[in-house]
Parts: C-alpha cells; sequence; structure tokens
C-alpha cells in the first residue's frame, strides 16, 4: 500500500497552511492527529519553498524545526517516522539527532547527511531556486530530463552508501500545469525505474487551475482538496510508493482503496 507522508509546515508563509502550526505544542498536536489519521511520515518543514518565496536564515529554521521534531519523537514513540523537508546541511544534521529518519530534500544533495547517519532519503528534482524557479520551467522532454536527473542522483547517493532512497519529479517545482500533468501521465516510467517514488501534488497551484479558473485564476488552495486526492489516487495506481499530502485522513482512505485493504 502506498505511504502517505503528512505536511506538518511550521511555518508563517507556506502557500496553504502557513501560521497554523507555527506554535511548538499545537504543531506537536497536529503531527500526532496526522499519525491518528492514518499518516505512516510526518513531514516536518520550517522553510516554505512555494514559487518565490526567500530563503530561511539557517539559525531560524533550526529554531522552527528542531523542537517539534524532537517533540514529535516523543510523542510518536515509534508509531510513524518523522522527516525533515530541509535543503541545509545544519538543519539536516540537527533534526535527525532530533529524531527524523528522512530527509525530504528539494535540492537532492543531502545524499552525504543521509549516508553518514543511515536516514532516507527523498531526492527531488528541481531547476534553480524558489524564488525564481517558475521562470526556469523550460523542457525539451520534461518527462526524461526529470527521469535523467533523479537516476544520476540516486545512483550516486547508493554509491555513496545510503540504503533508503526514494526519487520525487518536482510537481510545480519548475514546472508549469502542461508539465505536471505530463510527469503525472509517465509516473509509470519513473516507477519502472526500480527506484521507489515519491509524490507531492497536495492543494498545488496547478489543481486549482484545473479545479476551476485555469491558469488565470485557480481555485483558492482552500477548494482544491477534489483535485489533490484525484491527483493523490492517479499517482497511487501508477505506482508511486508515498504521497505527501496536507488532507491525510482522504489520503490514508484512498490509499486503502487503492491498495486493496
Amino acid at each position: 500500500m502506498t505511504l502517505v507522508m503528512g505536511v506538518l509546515n511550521v511555518t508563517p508563509d507556506s502557500f496553504y497552511d502557513g501560521g497554523r502550526w507555527q506554535d511548538e505544542a499545537a504543531a506537536i498536536a497536529q503531527g500526532a492527529r496526522m499519525v491518528d489519521e492514518g499518516a505512516d511520515i510526518v513531514d516536518v518543514g520550517g522553510e516554505s519553498t512555494r514559487p518565490g518565496a526567500n530563503a530561511v536564515d539557517e539559525d531560524e529554521e533550526l529554531r522552527r524545526v528542531v523542537p517539534v521534531v524532537r517533540g514529535l519523537a516523543e510523542e510518536l514513540a515509534g508509531r510513524a517516522r518523522i522527516s525533515v523537508d530541509t535543503r541545509k546541511r545544519a538543519v539536516a544534521e540537527a533534526a535527525i539527532k532530533a529524531g527524523a529518519t528522512i530527509l525530504n530534500d528539494i535540492s537532492a544533495s543531502l545524499w552525504p547527511v543521509a549516508a553518514a547517519s543511515g536516514a532516507g532519503w527523498v531526492a527531488m528534482h528541481m531547476k534553480g531556486e524558489p524564488r525564481d524557479m517558475m521562470s526556469r520551467a523550460i523542457y525539451a522532454d520534461v518527462v526524461g530530463e526529470v527521469k535523467a536527473f533523479l537516476l544520476d542522483r540516486a545512483e550516486r547517493a547508493a554509491g555513496e552508501g545510503v540504503k533508503e532512497i526514494w526519487v520525487d519529479p518536482g510537481i510545480g517545482f519548475a514546472k508549469t500545469t502542461a508539465h505536471n500533468l505530463t510527469i503525472l501521465a509517465h509516473l509509470d516510467e519513473l516507477v519502472a525505474t526500480g527506484w521507489p517514488v515519491a509524490v507531492g501534488l497536495s492543494r498545488k497551484r496547478f489543481t486549482g487551475a484545473l479545479a476551476g479558473g485555469g491558469e488565470s485564476s485557480p481555485a483558492p488552495a482552500e477548494e482544491r482538496l477534489e483535485a489533490s486526492l484525484a491527483g493523490a489516487v492517479w499517482a497511487m495506481a501508477s505506482g508511486v510508493a508515498m504521497v505527501r499530502a496536507h488532507d491525510v485522513r482522504a489520503t490514508a482512505d484512498a490509499a486503502r482503496l487503492v491498495g486493496g485493504k
């Protein structure tokens, strides 16, 4: 059955849940709630990486993330795994010490940390930085280019001793709606590489474009559940190993249905 990674952003500015879980106790309670709803992994992020977002200072990201990871490690006591969504080595290392066992890495560069610590590693495809990535959404063959990049990173990480590797095509990261839909239509090609595939499309802008209003006036994030769930189900049926979701209960229910349980 496809694993569900619950999104827990401890940020003021993430596109959907920014500001909701800045308080440490509230964040820990929300992480525990997601596990009760069926999350296999809770993914803690302290830096928004939405299109146009600016980088967060390392000390600030550490302040946001580490206490929540530590608190969840104590609260969950083995009921679910904890992931840290970061592209900074110091944050990754501190989160692992606090109890995280997976690095969700949009930069696809932190495999040395995973190799040294024994943590799992999710390598995601992105071009540029969040602040400028949409200006780089230019491809001759989006599926082929994304696949080649991820295979290169996965093989390099495996060669350095990383034991648990996931590949993520980076839906919405330097990709237009058309690119996202093309990747989704060809997920089976990425699955066929043999590396476990992770997909995160929950409530992203392109789901709003599909839900109503088109590219120029997408439905707001609060109205993107149905499109997000449809995309998650498609990914599950295509053979992906993990989906990342804000709406854990609905996604976990769908995973049980698709998995035949």
